[in-house]
Order: C-alpha cells, then structure tokens, then sequence
C-alpha cells in the first residue's frame, strides 16, 4: 500500500483526500519510482481545488512533478537506484501524478537528476523553475545578453517569477519584477531584482505602443498584462510568455511585431523534448543559486497539500509550495 492524495468526482460531489492506495492498482510504465518529494503548481491547485477542468480522467492521483528513486525498471536507460525528476507530461490531468509515495513512470519522459541538485532541490524548483529556465532559454536564444536592459519578470512573487528573478539576475541581466504585493519587494531584492514596480501599471488596457522599455520579458500572467509588456518593449526584444494567471485573453494589436520587431516566444512546459528538459535541468543546477532556491521554499508534508492547493489560488503563497512525500 502507498499513500497519495486522490482527486475523484461522483454523483455526490467533488473531494480532494488523502488515500491508500494498491501497487496493483497503479497504471502500467516501464519505470516505478519511490517519489521522495512533489511540489505544488498552479494547474496543480486548479486540479485539487476544482476550480479549472484540469483532469480528464476519474479518479486522479494530482500531481504534475515528482523527484525521487527507482525501485524498478524494464527500460534500458534506467536502472534501480537512479534518481529521477518527472514534469508534466499529462500527469495529475490524464494519469496518475506524483504527489504519492509511488509512482508508475515512462522512461522517455524522465530526466536524470543532475548530481549538483538533491531530490527536495529539484522538487523546489519543480515545473515553475523548469519554466523559468525555458524562458531564460529562449531570451539568450534570440541575442538578448546582459547589459542588453532591463528584463521585465511578472508575477514575480510566484514560482515562475521567483526562479526567472533569481536565475536572470545571477546571470547579470538588470531584473525588475511586477508585483501585487508591495509587502514582498525585499523578497524579491534579496532574489536579484534591481526595481520593484506595481503590476497594476500593467494590468489594465494601454496603448498598442508605448515607450521602450524593456529588452525582454518572462511573463507568466497574460491578457493586458502580457499586451502591455510587448507595447513596452524595445525594438528587436523578446517577450517570453509562460502563463495566464490574469487570463487567457491576449487583446493585443500586431504593432509591436511589426513596427518594433518585438519576438513574442511561447513555452511550453508540458510537452517539450527531452533534450530541451535535460538542458534546462543541467543549467539549473549550474546557474541557480541554492541560498536564493532555499528563500524561496515553504515545505509541508503530503497530508497538508490540498490545504496549501487552496492557498496557492487564493494568492496567498509565496515562491514554492515543496511537498515532503515520504514520513
């Protein structure tokens, strides 16, 4: 028997709790892994909390991350005792995730922990600062080097934010974050932000152009926020977008694209190749600095996960959210 934290939906309702659960029970994989820690993202809390249609089967271990140990393995490139680190892949939404003491795993879809970064460091990372790393990707990809200017970070007190403050200013790139918290601005100096500004400056409708500012962008917030940064930025700069936590929406106009030669970049996390996972890892553990990771961590055991998911939507977290699997 295994616990994990199970989402199911019935006639009677929707619940979020904790389970024991069968081995047999698990979905076939040619991997099974002894998760040591998950972490809690926003399509996370949108599964537990039942506020977004993220899960598409019944019922459902949540769980989109997981970094933990063999016990297990048919593949070839995996072998017992190899420390893995799972993000996405459609876990916690069409299969059984990770916020569970076992896990049924697909070889192709896992990452090699790099030896720099223990299980509990990759979990603090997790798919917010895997995300961050793409987008730090993509801006060095398309020419922007520090010293460039200044880069725009949004949502900067959450997990994406957090991680794209502090891996951009370890870098030497000139951070300013956008914040609704005015509380969190030496947080986020202490993270490498050069200037905290209100995101209120960005969160309501603005012109289709608007003066330079910005040599790059890492927005995790989108709708006028994201339509904003891109009339904000100068010309030939790359906007890095990763996110909807103010909406979905994206009224824009095409000037920016066409009058600026602005980049807009979309990542994705869920999908993206192995090589470009493996990339992002092994630069996580070369370029973020674990005193600022550690700054950035609340961990709570699994047994707490749901009532965090809850405070996670309610803009109540901070940084990371690092569940502790094992008692």
């Amino acid at each position: 028997m295994f616990k994990a934290l199970l989402l199911q939906k019935t006639e009677a309702g929707f619940t979020a709790d904790m389970a024991d659960l069968g081995e047999a029970q698990l979905p076939p994989g040619d991997v099974r892994g002894r998760v040591e820690y998950s972490t809690l993202n926003y399509k996370d809390g949108l599964a537990i909390t039942n506020r977004g249609p993220v899960v598409r089967a019944w019922p459902m271990v949540a769980g989109i991350d997981g970094a933990g140990v063999v016990t297990e393995s048919s593949h070839p490139a995996w072998q017992v005792g190899d420390r893995f680190v799972h993000n996405g892949w459609g876990f916690g939404e069409t299969r059984w995730g990770l916020l569970a003491e076992l896990a049924s795993l697909q070889g192709d879809q896992l990452v090699k922990l790099p030896a720099a970064l223990s299980t509990r460091q990759a979990m603090a990372i997790g798919t917010a600062g895997y995300t961050a790393m793409l987008c730090v990707l993509a801006l060095e990809q398309h020419g922007v080097k520090p010293g460039a200017g200044e880069v725009l970070v949004t949502g900067a007190t959450g997990g994406v934010g957090s991680t794209a403050v502090a891996l951009l200013s370890k870098l030497g790139y000139t951070v300013v974050a956008a914040t609704g918290k005015a509380s969190e601005a030496a947080y986020l100096q202490q993270l490498g932000a050069s200037a905290v500004i209100d995101r209120a400056s960005l969160a309501a409708p603005g012109k289709p152009l608007q003066k330079e500012r910005w040599a790059a962008v890492v927005d995790a917030v989108g709708s006028h926020t994201l339509v904003n940064a891109c009339a904000q930025t100068a010309y030939g700069g790359v906007v890095a977008a990763c996110g909807l936590a103010q909406g979905a929406d994206f009224p824009a106009t095409v000037m920016p694209f066409i009058l600026r030669g602005v980049t807009l970049a979309g990542i994705d996390s869920v999908m993206a190749p192995l090589a470009r996972r493996q990339l992002a890892w092994q630069r996580l553990a070369q370029d973020l600095d674990p005193a600022k990771l550690e700054l950035m961590i609340e961990e709570v055991p699994l047994a707490r996960a749901a009532e965090k998911a809850e405070d996670l939507m309610l803009g109540k977290v901070r940084g990371r959210i690092l569940v502790k699997i094992q008692p």
